[in-house]
């Protein structure tokens, strides 16, 4: 199942936003849930972070988060960008509140700028998705924003040094549901942050040395469906540990799956788009 979530202009025949999208609750390896729970309004505080809404044959079909890296270089995950040809055509939305914001969601108007490109890493592929999962989406205009307020990204294996615990914070922001359980469905279009911690890294066959796992509970809020592309902000910092890659559970809860971007096979395909 894809983590970026369905946009209800495609999914008539769906019941609600997710029912088309949800992650199955079998055991299986790392699905694709992703947005904020228990979390906060985020309002100005990352005015990097965008919604990307993505269409297939012309048409919105998916919706991610993502960061602007730079004016015309928005950074998001692997399965947002898709395989050559998947998408037809990509937008970001730039206001914090695109639920009640002034724009035309899902299509082009105000606040939005529309994609000349999109590229997933060379060796990313929707059937094992989660080891490559990083792209990188360039604007057809420039968003201005304050030199310090872009995303950066880590110096190479930085991740490495982290200690597993409450102590190693991470700040995660993106568009995602807010809740989700078997009754009850929440997914305002507000951009929202939490502030989750290491729970795994750098562990022999699960994680590898590809991703990590943040806490996804009340206590530290998680990520959603929606938030995949999202930032994992190191600390309270601009540097972007991770994308929101996956989740484990259909109700986003317990843990979150992070691509990581500190190793120099990423860093070598996101700036080449920043040269």
């Amino acid at each position: 199942m894809r983590s970026r979530t369905f946009i209800p202009v495609l999914a008539a025949a769906c019941i609600s936003l997710l029912s088309c999208d949800r992650v199955s609750t079998e055991p299986q390896g790392p699905s694709r849930p992703s947005f904020i729970t228990n979390g906060v309004v985020d309002g100005d505080a990352h005015p990097a972070v965008v919604l990307l809404v993505m269409d297939v044959g012309g048409k919105p079909a998916f919706r991610c988060s993502a960061t602007l890296i730079a004016p015309k270089v928005v950074l998001t995950a692997g399965h947002c960008a898709g395989e050559p040809g998947e998408f037809s055509g990509m937008r970001i939305f730039t206001e914090s509140d695109v639920q009640d914001g002034n724009n035309n969601y899902p299509f082009a108007g105000p606040n939005t700028v529309e994609a000349a490109a999109w590229h997933a890493h060379p060796l990313f592929t929707e059937a094992a998705f989660f080891r490559h999962d990083v792209g990188v989406v360039l604007l057809k205009k420039a968003v201005q924003l304050p030199a310090g307020q872009y995303g950066t990204l880590p110096a190479a294996n930085q991740l490495d040094a982290l200690q597993r615990g409450s102590a190693t914070v991470f700040t995660a922001v993106g568009y995602g549901l807010q809740r989700i359980n078997p009754v009850f469905i929440e997914a305002e279009k507000i951009r929202m942050s939490a502030e989750p911690h290491l729970i795994q890294i750098n562990t022999p066959g699960f994680t590898g040395d590809f991703s990590l796992l943040l806490s996804n509970n009340a206590a530290t809020g998680g990520t959603c469906f929606g938030d995949s592309g999202g930032p994992n902000y190191l600390g309270s910092s601009n540097v972007i540990a991770g994308v929101t890659s996956f989740g484990l559970n259909g109700n986003c809860a317990g843990t979150g799956g992070v691509f990581r971007l500190d190793r120099q096979n990423v860093l070598d395909f996101v700036t080449q788009y920043l040269k």
